[in-house]
């Protein structure tokens, strides 16, 4: 591999002027509705709504996480003399906190509160009573398995998805409260997962070929444009081809001629070339 050698600042400013931004995402809720007796009914009961649960509680959520994961490994020895190997055999996946702006009506904390509530179950005495004790649910009635984080940028074209299987609050911090330098009132809330899933998982993403993070960089048409000719890109499009790029197969060739879509200007275009590239 030959030395490093000096570039110039116009030659890399252009991969630090393109990184992500944290203040970008949105955070989706799913709430499971199984049982007899559903944690939606449960929710409803207690005066949080469905538009709630699927919509503000996303929006309310002031800080998220990426999910990450590492590997369980065992150490491997007497393959090689002299040599200890490791060889991953589970994967674990990190909790995730989630951390929320607590509204004035305090929809937020109870729907935390109530979901930890569905899932330890009661005994069927109030609460009040000495005999009261716990009984837990059946994990698939407290588990969701359509809650996403999107990581997206402030073009809302560029973007990262996450679908947490198995997803259910895990540990709701304790909310402090005090006197002094009033704040926007918070609550914190640990999240456990089975796994998660990086990447669309949409028919739609599936049936376009761009799911699970499938496809070139260059898959979206109006964020990219690195050739000199569009229309060579374009044109297997109308061919039903453009799967292959992740986009859409039924583009017309109106579409692919139009410069205000493609970046291409054909007005000098001759035999099937295409003109000049506005960039």
């Amino acid at each position: 591999m030959p030395a490093p050698f000096p570039k110039k600042i116009s030659q890399i400013l252009p991969t630090f002027q393109n990184v992500a931004q944290t203040s970008n995402y949105l955070v989706r809720f799913a709430i499971p509705n199984g049982g007899a007796y559903p944690l939606t009914t449960h929710l409803r009961s207690k005066g949080i709504d469905d538009r709630f649960d699927l919509s503000d509680i996303g929006l309310l959520c002031s800080g998220a996480s990426i999910p990450g994961s590492s590997y369980a490994t065992v150490d491997v020895r007497g393959e090689y003399q002299g040599v200890i190997e490791k060889m991953a055999h589970t994967r674990q996946f990190t909790q995730i906190d989630l951390e929320f702006y607590v509204d004035n009506r305090y929809k937020s904390l109870r729907f935390l509160e109530h979901w930890m509530e569905y899932i330890s179950g009661s005994s069927g005495q109030r609460p009040q009573e000495n005999a009261y004790h716990f009984r837990m649910r059946y994990p698939d009635y407290y588990k969701s398995n359509e809650t996403r984080i999107i990581k997206f940028e402030k073009n809302h074209r560029q973007f990262l998805e996450y679908k947490f299987i198995g997803l259910f609050p895990l540990a709701l911090n304790s909310t402090r409260v005090q006197y002094q330098n009033s704040n926007v009132l918070k609550a914190t809330c640990s999240f456990h997962y089975d796994r998660y899933i990086s990447g669309e998982t949409t028919t739609l993403s599936q049936k376009q070929g761009r799911d699970l993070n499938f496809g070139p960089d260059e898959s979206n048409m109006y964020n990219f444009r690195p050739y000199d000719n569009m229309a060579d890109i374009l044109n297997p499009l109308r061919e039903g081809m453009g799967v292959q790029y992740g986009w859409p197969t039924n583009v017309s060739k109106s579409t692919t001629n139009n410069s205000a879509t493609t970046g291409v200007n054909n007005s000098n275009a001759k035999d099937g070339n295409s003109g000049a590239v506005n960039l």
